[in-house]
Parts: structure tokens; C-alpha cells; sequence
């Protein structure tokens, strides 16, 4: 996994948007990050964790190539806005939801 700065990611996830936008999918999670990359112990668990520090992890993948970055709660702001208007530019290829006839239900229970 690549661990990038927020403009080189999102520059980097236009690319895989770009890249999967025919066929293939894109994935991505968003996690808080406390910065620690091991995990800690169950026996000797403090919660020392000071919330002036909050960050996010923000990772994307589309099954071949995982990109990450980490964003400060100083740049939230900024990298949200671009972030959005990132995602409403090329999230235009969802599929729409089957419905299914609530005639069909009824007397299949039947």
C-alpha cells in the first residue's frame, strides 16, 4: 500500500476512477487513525489518546493497486471539498436497485 500526500491521492484516485470506469469497481474506506501501526496489547491497554490529534485514514483500491493517505484535522476542510467534487464527477455508473413486485411476494408466501 502506497501512503501519499492528500493531493498526489486524489489525483491518484482519479486515475483509478478513470481507469474502472468501463468495467471494475473502486473501493473505498475511511477510518479514524490514531497514527499507531502496530497494534497495541490486550493486557496493557491505556486509552491515552488526546483528541487534539484526530486523523483520518482514507484508503482506495480497485483490487490491484491500494492507494492511502492520512488527513489532519487542519486540512479536513480542504481536502473534503476536493473530495466531493471528486466523487461527483465520476460516481455516474451506479447500478439502480431491482425491485421486486410486491405481487410476486404475496403469493409466493401464500
Amino acid at each position: 500500500m502506497v501512503l501519499l500526500e492528500n493531493d498526489a491521492f486524489l489525483t491518484e484516485l482519479t486515475r483509478l476512477f478513470q481507469k474502472c470506469r468501463t468495467t471494475g469497481s473502486v473501493v473505498i474506506t475511511l477510518k479514524k487513525y490514531d497514527g499507531r501501526t502496530k497494534p497495541v496489547p490486550r493486557k496493557g491497554h491505556t486509552d491515552t489518546f488526546d483528541p487534539a490529534d484526530n486523523k483520518c485514514l482514507l484508503r482506495a483500491s480497485d483490487g490491484k493497486r491500494k492507494i492511502s493517505t492520512v488527513v489532519s484535522t487542519k486540512e479536513v476542510i480542504k481536502f473534503q471539498m476536493a473530495y466531493s467534487n471528486l466523487l461527483r464527477a465520476h460516481i455516474d455508473g451506479l447500478k439502480k436497485k431491482d425491485k421486486k413486485s410486491k405481487g410476486k411476494k404475496t403469493k409466493a408466501t401464500q
